[in-house]
């Protein structure tokens, strides 16, 4: 039976600012609230799921698409194909791309049902089966086909044209392509647009805690508005933007940003999958704020109404899609697991 319990769940719960109390007041504790279903997805026969970051829902909410880094840590060697599609019964559908990356990390499906990847990684200097590959953003169709590419296979650039670690990739209704560019380390701290036909069109950002800079532009999303919410990672923030890289504002209540999602009513989902000991200096390691889950907010004030203690099992949470039942399906990267959320019937 399907349970439409999440847009009915939020209208009964009092809206609260980002306060550490009154975040810890809509706290729900997965192993009481909810059954966490780590074999819904049904993975093809002798395949085991790897360290998992991107996933998506297709644009009529009848399937979800996973990347997975070939039932291990990275794709190297590997010849599993990494973007699998799983329809709402888990059972698996269909799946491309073998023999094509290093480490998948962002997957986005668009308005027309093109699925769009990231290889956040590149060639080490050690490893030859690393050469000429990664530091890239992929179209594909549905079915596979190749439409598209970004960034110089195996070559990390700070150009227009290339990329260096690309983490996140979104695309708006108009076609234009967003990509979050960079994750820690050496690689760039930049969100870069192109146009449908993939034109350079601007990038802004560099690495930094300012306003309009970035420390790991993790994830995309957008929302009814059009404005472009990036989970900056690393400086511990979701920040919006228009579409012209302008700053609107930031939001700190949601912990340390993985991954970002918003439904069709305008509700934003955010996944902190490692804030854990992560805690500003001075700040409680117990406060709710700086602990790991999933925080539920309206795009309109980013007053958490729900928060999901991540119970930790097989590792915390990093991207999140929500069916239009209400259902939550998660990936992880260290647990290497998926997850489904079903609230219990009381």
């Amino acid at each position: 039976m399907k349970i439409f319990w999440w847009g009915s769940l939020i209208v009964l719960l009092p809206l609260a600012m980002s306060t550490h109390a009154q975040v810890k007041d809509n706290r729900f504790n997965p192993s009481k609230d909810f059954t966490i279903d780590y074999t819904f997805f049904k993975m093809p026969a002798g395949r085991s799921i790897g360290s998992t970051a991107g996933i998506s829902i297709t644009p009529d909410g009848e399937s979800i698409w996973i990347f997975d880094r070939c039932g291990a840590n990275d794709c190297v060697g590997s010849d599993l194909d990494p973007i699998m599609r799983f329809d709402l019964e888990g059972n698996h559908l269909d799946s491309f791309g073998s023999n094509m990356f290093i480490r998948p990390h962002g997957l986005h499906v668009d308005h027309e049902g093109n699925v769009w990847v990231t290889d956040g990684e590149g060639p080490d200097g050690e490893d030859p089966r690393r050469d000429g590959r990664g530091h890239q953003v992929f179209k594909f169709s549905p079915n596979g086909k190749v439409l598209m590419e970004f960034g110089k296979p195996g070559i990390a650039g700070d150009g227009p044209y290339e990329l260096n670690q690309p983490s996140s990739v979104l695309v708006a209704p108009n076609g234009n392509i967003f990509i979050g560019d960079g994750h820690g380390g050496r690689s760039n701290s930049r969100v870069m647009k192109y146009s449908p036909s993939g034109e350079f069109l601007l990038s802004w950002g560099s690495r930094g805690p300012e306003p309009g800079n970035f420390d790991v532009p993790h994830d995309l999303a957008m929302d009814s508005s059009g404005r472009i919410f990036v989970g900056d990672r690393g400086n511990n923030r979701v920040q919006i933007f228009d579409q012209e890289g302008n700053f609107i504002l930031e939001w700190k209540q949601f912990g340390r940003p993985s991954g970002i999602f918003i439904d069709a009513n305008d509700m934003l989902y955010v996944t902190d999958s490692s804030s854990e000991n992560r805690a500003p200096a001075g700040t409680p390691q117990n406060e709710s704020l700086y602990a790991e889950g999933v925080r539920v907010a309206s795009v309109s004030d980013g007053s958490v109404t729900l928060f999901l203690d991540d119970p930790q099992e097989n590792g915390s949470q990093e991207g999140i899609v929500v069916d239009k039942a209400g259902n939550i399906y998660g990936t992880l990267t260290a647990g290497m697991a998926l997850r489904k959320y079903q609230l219990r019937i009381k």
